[in-house]
């Protein structure tokens, strides 16, 4: 009963070299063990730890009944995306954490229950009801397509407001397509989630750079109200010399490269990427290990260079643990001074120092500080920076009073996402910076709780 059930996966020495999906998620037979773990608490801690407050107890005592098709549906309630976040959302320290279970055991396997539930009724071409209100007479325009803009979208789409989503990619999803890869999270399930969108009656406009081919000043003009969830898609570096070499990459190049232009499919895929045989990349975050992976699945020896430990590392333990298994070398409490270029200005090189943590600092994570006198050459042909993301200026460059904090994300003044400009909310990583697809998720539903509010009353 304390121990969870575990989901098979594709062996590490044959998923090294394929872009398909690692975990092979339950069966049912497995399902229903895990189901059947669940004590079905009166006071549920796990719907209180889900940024969307999803009905867990219920959508896993219909696992147990069997019912699966009415198991999706009450995890839809509050959640459009399942098959997503069964598989990337963090659940290790959101619902999972909160599990009573994990007290004296291990806790409920509640994402994988939510992959396998949304995943059997897809399997089966079971048909999904469409339901919503009748259209009233208010229009939203929602700027980006990732899982805040999704979330806002499928909410007031339900309600009767005409939603039109305006995406500067050619193809919706943001992060969750050019950011996560097809071994974690394949395209082909974002777009089936995108797809009952559509049948819900939102409008998608891709290739719409808002604050190029319009602005949001004109957006009012046509719509009652604007909801921003664009992401933080503008890759931070390091300031280090050899930063302009030929050979380094920032993740966003690297991963919308592979994940949305299939650059691993190349000749076949029109985008290559060239990265040699050595590979180093740098960062401890999810997008750090996406980064690894993938280039390990090009061929490549990577290394995986991290100023802390390990238990300072922020990616999920799963992502860690599935790349130690492709065999990435972990190179912790090292960082990069320079990155060397031969007489082609390509990489060739990358001078790192070894690093000792001393007492945490306000934040309460320990301080990397360098050894002295510790730096050695590591060589390499191709350097992936993987430190974190900012706000594109782009959008609110654009934009007249708009108020920005001093990291240039939007400034909100409630928890609902409200802007200083009148009928503007925002949510996701444009407010709050890099993090999670469950808790851009949650910035959507509020935010677009707060328009239902603002123009029905």
């Amino acid at each position: 009963m304390l121990k969870r059930n575990v989901a098979k996966e594709q062996l590490p020495k044959e998923r090294i070299h394929n872009f398909n999906e690692v975990s092979l998620g339950f069966d049912e037979e497995t399902a229903l063990k895990e189901a059947a773990r669940c004590l079905n608490c009166k006071k549920p801690q796990c719907v209180p730890g889900c940024p969307v407050n999803i009905n867990i107890p219920a959508f896993i005592q219909l696992i147990k009944e069997k019912k699966y098709f009415e198991s999706l549906q009450k995890i839809k309630e509050t959640n459009l995306l399942p098959a997503v976040c069964g598989r990337v959302c963090p659940q290790e320290i959101q619902c999972e954490g909160n599990c009573v279970l994990g007290v004296k055991g291990e806790p409920i396997a509640i994402g994988k229950l939510e992959h396998f539930v949304a995943d059997y009724v897809n399997f089966n071409k079971i048909k999904e009801p469409v339901i919503a209100k009748s259209k009233n007479n208010f229009k939203v325009a929602i700027i980006g397509s990732g899982p805040a803009s999704l979330t806002a979208a499928a909410d007031l789409a339900r309600d009767g407001f005409s939603v039109t989503i305006f995406e500067a990619f050619h193809i919706a999803g943001g992060v969750l397509m050019y950011g996560i890869p097809e071994f974690r999270l394949p395209k082909e399930v974002v777009q089936k989630e995108i797809s009952f969108l559509i049948e819900l009656g939102v409008e998608i406009k891709t290739n719409m750079v808002i604050g190029k081919i319009l602005t949001i000043e004109e957006l009012l003009n046509e719509f009652h109200a604007v909801f921003i969830g664009v992401g933080a898609g503008l890759p931070q570096f390091m300031n280090i010399p050899g930063e302009d070499l030929s050979g380094v990459f920032s993740a966003n190049e690297f991963l919308t490269r592979i994940n949305l232009m299939r650059a691993y499919q190349f000749p076949i895929a029109d985008t290559p990427v060239k990265i040699g045989k050595r590979v180093a990349v740098i960062g401890g975050g999810n997008v750090a290990m996406d980064s690894a992976r993938s280039a390990k699945r090009l061929g490549s020896t990577v290394f995986l260079i991290y100023r802390r430990s390990f238990s300072e590392m922020p990616a999920r333990i799963e992502e860690v643990h599935h790349a130690k298994e492709e065999g990435i070398d972990f190179m912790i409490l090292t960082n990069p001074v320079k990155i060397n270029g031969d007489e082609k200005n390509q990489v060739k090189s990358i001078t790192l120092e070894k690093m000792q943590l001393t007492e945490a600092d306000n934040s309460d994570r320990k301080v990397a500080m360098a050894i002295p006198e510790s730096e050695f050459d590591l060589d390499v042909d191709s350097v992936i920076m993987a430190i974190g993301t900012k706000a594109n200026p782009l959008l609110t460059r654009s934009t007249v009073n708009l108020e920005l904090n001093s990291r240039g994300n939007i400034k909100v003044f409630d928890e609902y996402g409200k802007t200083s400009l009148p009928n503007v909310w925002a949510g996701g990583d444009i407010v709050t910076g890099s993090a999670t697809v469950i808790e851009a998720m949650g910035a959507g539903k509020k935010s677009a709780f707060a328009i239902k509010q603002a123009l029905l009353n």
